[in-house]
């Protein structure tokens, strides 16, 4: 069972990806407006994407992971205005430092701080918490008002 390889393109820009870390996974958002003809090829130790926008720029980033991944329990979903990777690690409870195997850091990849949290305060390896917010972003994004979520479990004061 062997996917076509996806070939870096000519002319091509790196989509802005912002990501953060979990006990058992590791989230990567690609910054891309409205993408199209979308592929995706997700290995254990590496991760390519190759889109277009809104615009037809064409957009290819090729991540060497800083660890392995468990390929058949990680996954890609689309958005209107990005491309989300959920990737189970291979080794749970193993901190990624960073997102990369290289130590260098292109200026493409950022840390989501709005999203990173010190393992200690977390209580659970976090996909619950990431499929109620991917869901509730679906339902924004399809325009589906409905109920507003509630959200008063993300206030600091009591």
């Amino acid at each position: 069972m062997n996917k076509p390889k996806i070939l870096r393109p000519e002319e091509c820009q790196p989509a802005h990806a912002i990501w953060f870390d979990r006990k058992k996974y590791v989230t990567v958002n690609f910054k891309v407006q409205k993408p199209k003809d979308v592929r995706v090829d997700i290995q254990p130790d590496k991760v390519i994407l190759c889109c277009k926008n809104d615009t037809d720029d064409v957009f290819y980033n090729e991540l060497h992971l800083y660890d392995k991944i468990q390929i058949h329990d990680s996954r890609e979903r689309v958005y209107d205005r990005h491309i989300n990777f959920l990737l189970r690690k291979m080794k749970p409870d193993c901190q990624w430092p960073r997102l990369q195997k290289d130590s260098g850091k292109p200026s493409w990849i950022s840390v989501d701080f709005d999203n990173w949290r010190d393992w200690e305060n977390e209580e659970d390896d976090g996909k619950e918490e990431f499929d109620k917010y991917m869901d509730m972003m679906q339902e924004m994004a399809s325009g589906n008002k409905g109920k507003t979520p509630d959200m008063g479990d993300l206030s600091d004061s009591d």
